[in-house]
Parts: structure tokens; C-alpha cells; sequence
């Protein structure tokens, strides 16, 4: 019986060894987005980036190692309007020709416990570069993993509306960004 038990033991260990040897790398971007979502005349909208990268690496057991890096084509915004979508990609907004890219470039990240996660990084949009931080969950079935955050920037922060958009009552300055990253693994180098 006993020799039975450490049979198990070491079967149950060997298979989390291998659990934790995964390292998350492959992003699904077809399957993955990037939201936001605003208050314009204090009425909630949302609305979407259809084109963006990502690079990422996050391994569960080497989290002090973990990147990642999103490039977001600004002229890929869907407000829900062409009329919009063609006032925002212009120069008081994201002036998309001249700063054709929004991107995130995380700096650390830190587990909070169970499936929760925090990342700190870099977030460049409109040629201004500020901190942030994201609180995240993460989810892994097999070799296959998803990211779900949020977190909240000042549009005015980063320009975001210059001239008559710079009326707050028009259109508010938080801005909540929202990200549901599916990830694949493969086993980490050893």
C-alpha cells in the first residue's frame, strides 16, 4: 500500500513539475482584443482596436522573468461610427499619422494571489510615455492560457483631445481599457 501511495506522490509531482515548466508565449491575436469604453455627453460607449501585436512570455513558476509587449494601430479604432472612427484617427485625437502606434511595454509584474496578477509598465500613446499598472487574472486549461484586465487612463494625459475636446463635459477624461489575451505554451527551456 504504501509503495502505492508514493507511486501516486511522485506521479501527482511529476505532473505538476510539468504544469509549471509552461511558458506562455504564443498570443492568439484573432482570438484575443482590446477594448475601451468612455462616457461621451455622461453616456457610456464603448469600442474596439481591430489590429494590434502582441510578444509575451509569462511562466507561472518564473514570474520575475515574465514580458510583454502590445503595439496598438490606432488607426484600427472602431467607435461604433465611421464618423467617428475618422474624428479620432485625426490630429486633435490620436493624430494617427504622426503617431501611428499606441504601445504598452510592461516593467514587472507581481503575483496577488490565486489566479491574480498585476503588471506595471510603460504606456506610450500620441508621443507621451507614462506608468501604469493592470491588475489581470490569468486562466490556463493545458497549454493554453487567457489574460483578462482592465485599467484606467486620462485621455487628457496623453493629449488625447486636444482644442474644443478638451471640454470634459463632452467627452470625460477616464477612459477604461480592457484586455482578454489568449496565450498557447509551449515547454519552457530548462
Amino acid at each position: 500500500m504504501n509503495l502505492f501511495r508514493y507511486t501516486i506522490l511522485l506521479s501527482l509531482l511529476t505532473f505538476c513539475g510539468h504544469a509549471s515548466a509552461l511558458e506562455f508565449n504564443q498570443v492568439q491575436t484573432s482570438e484575443s482584443s482590446v477594448t475601451f469604453g468612455y462616457k461621451q455627453m455622461n453616456v457610456p460607449l464603448d469600442g474596439k482596436f481591430k489590429k494590434f501585436s502582441a510578444q509575451l512570455s509569462f511562466d507561472p513558476a518564473k514570474i520575475a522573468v515574465s514580458h510583454a509587449r502590445f503595439d496598438i494601430d490606432v488607426a484600427s479604432i472602431d467607435t461604433g461610427s465611421a464618423e467617428g472612427n475618422d474624428e479620432v484617427v485625426g490630429k486633435l485625437w490620436f493624430n494617427a499619422k504622426t503617431y501611428p502606434a499606441a504601445s504598452f511595454v510592461s516593467t514587472g509584474l507581481k503575483a496577488l494571489g490565486g489566479n491574480r496578477y498585476e503588471a506595471t509598465g510603460k504606456l506610450s500613446i500620441k508621443g507621451k510615455t507614462l506608468n501604469v499598472s493592470a491588475p489581470a487574472t490569468f486562466q490556463a486549461t493545458g497549454n493554453r492560457g487567457v489574460f483578462d484586465g482592465n485599467f484606467t487612463i486620462q485621455r487628457l494625459d496623453y493629449a488625447i483631445g486636444e482644442g474644443e475636446w478638451t471640454d470634459l463635459g463632452t467627452v470625460a477624461n477616464e477612459i477604461q481599457i480592457k484586455f482578454h489575451i489568449v496565450v498557447n505554451a509551449v515547454p519552457s527551456k530548462k
